[in-house]
């Protein structure tokens, strides 16, 4: 995630698209999160040139699009701003359900609440926002929201925090036993004020650079599994936990622009990267598990047994799939931002 961190008319049946394109794609996707050798290989595949656009967050993404004319024709919405992009109109409906390669996807991620029966969007990965931290800097306990709201003395100056506004106070609101997107104003003081607490004690609200963790400039982080993940491989000392207190689990999503230029090179790649060869590509380069049947025959086996890729089932009550709150809330959830941020 991280927050940083996903993008009318009806598809007849992937059969009919052309076998071989041509023309232009462009991508508008998270930093980081697009596998150059999935790109180099759809161009090879439909003489397509594809140009890739990287952007930071969420609300990044949805208020370039939604001031028009950018140009793009893919986006990777989360699944919490899928419903806030289809209600303003800004993907097209292109039934990816009737793709060649919609039968690949899991049947746990077909009818799903934020696209039912998958009419705009496609799974990309999956993943959480938990914390990481240096295990050979801190020996506690690290599957604890206290790592960064009641931060022990080991991690003081050295805690980043991911500038993802709902992902940090959901995890906030859990921690004091509360809802996520919930109007109660005497949680959200609570929320709020355990943030303001603990803010002294952070190193950093930022997207901090992975080099930053692996040069052990910061020692421990809110963030998403995957990313951490790519921060382990490179600095063993980091490791990945699931806040028993309640974490996020998401999943981000490609969808076509309902005013996007070049629709069909758009409609190819949605049934592109639904491959199982293709879906294990991107798994491969974020460190996330997608939603694609048969994508695991083709990654290596230290990264299936990898342990930020599944939850592990002693934390699974703890785990809350990330959901789409009313502006109302989010005016609410805005203000304690500016408290924290300001």
């Amino acid at each position: 995630m991280k927050t940083s961190l996903a993008l009318t008319t009806a598809l007849v049946a992937a059969s009919a698209l052309p076998a071989l394109a041509e023309g232009t794609l462009n991508i508008y996707n998270f930093g980081l999160y697009t596998p150059p050798d999935l790109i180099t290989k759809f161009e090879k595949a439909y003489d397509v040139k594809v140009t890739l656009t990287e952007y930071d967050s969420n609300e990044t993404a949805l208020a370039k699009i939604e001031a028009g004319g950018s140009g793009f024709d893919i986006v990777v919405p989360s699944a919490s701003v899928v419903p806030t992009y289809i209600e303003k109109g800004l993907l097209m409906q292109s039934e990816p359900n009737q793709m060649e390669n919609f039968k690949n996807v899991n049947p746990t991620w077909v009818d799903v609440s934020w696209d039912a029966g998958r009419h705009y969007t496609v799974p990309y990965v999956w993943g959480t926002t938990g914390v990481m931290v240096n295990k050979d800097i801190y020996a506690g306990d690290i599957n604890t929201s206290d790592i960064f709201l009641n931060p022990p003395e080991e991690l003081k100056g050295k805690i980043n925090i991911i500038p993802a506004m709902n992902d940090v106070i959901d995890m906030a609101i859990y921690s004091v036993g509360g809802e996520a997107c919930t109007t109660d104003k005497t949680v959200l003081k609570a929320a709020r004020d355990k943030l303001v607490a603990a803010k002294p004690y952070w190193a950093s609200i930022d997207y901090a650079s992975f080099e930053k963790f692996i040069n052990e400039d910061l020692q421990a982080s809110v963030f998403w599994s995957g990313a951490s993940m790519r921060i382990r491989e490179q600095n063993s000392g980091f490791t990945y936990g699931f806040p028993k207190e309640g974490f996020l689990k998401w999943q981000d999503n490609v969808a076509i622009l309902a005013d996007a230029p070049n629709v069909d090179n758009a409609k190819l790649f949605l049934n592109f990267i639904m491959d199982p060869e293709n879906a294990a590509m991107i798994s491969t380069y974020t460190g996330y598990p997608n939603g694609i049947v048969g994508s695991e025959a083709f990654m290596t086996p230290d990264l299936l047994a990898a342990p930020e890729m599944t939850i592990p089932a002693e934390f699974e009550a703890a785990a809350h799939f990330q959901k789409t709150c009313s502006p109302e809330v989010q005016e609410l959830y805005a203000r304690i931002w500016t408290d924290l941020t300001k």
